[in-house]
């Protein structure tokens, strides 16, 4: 599944347009190397998201092409989440 439509369908980020944006800003890694929106994920790979705000990082449990609101969450497990310090 593309890495945008992944991120869309697990609700980390609402809406395609912008994980693609997200993506494509590199602000977004796959296995430790920098991804764009139309990079193949598959579950075991690990993500590594970046916000101004927070720094994510996931790992895939599971790909699906469409979850409800409480499936969302099964499909990749948390590893880390800090908060970014503003300067």
């Amino acid at each position: 599944m593309r890495l945008d439509k992944y991120l869309k369908v697990s609700r980390i980020i609402k809406r395609r347009t912008l994980a693609k944006e997200v993506c494509d800003g590199g602000r977004v890694t796959v296995n430790g190397r920098p991804a764009k929106a139309g990079t193949e994920v598959s579950p075991g790979d690990r993500l590594v998201l970046q916000f101004p705000q927070k720094r994510i990082e996931v790992e895939i449990v599971d790909v699906k092409e469409n979850a409800r609101v409480d499936e969302a969450k099964e499909l990749y497990r948390l590893l880390s989440e800090e908060a970014l310090s503003r300067d």
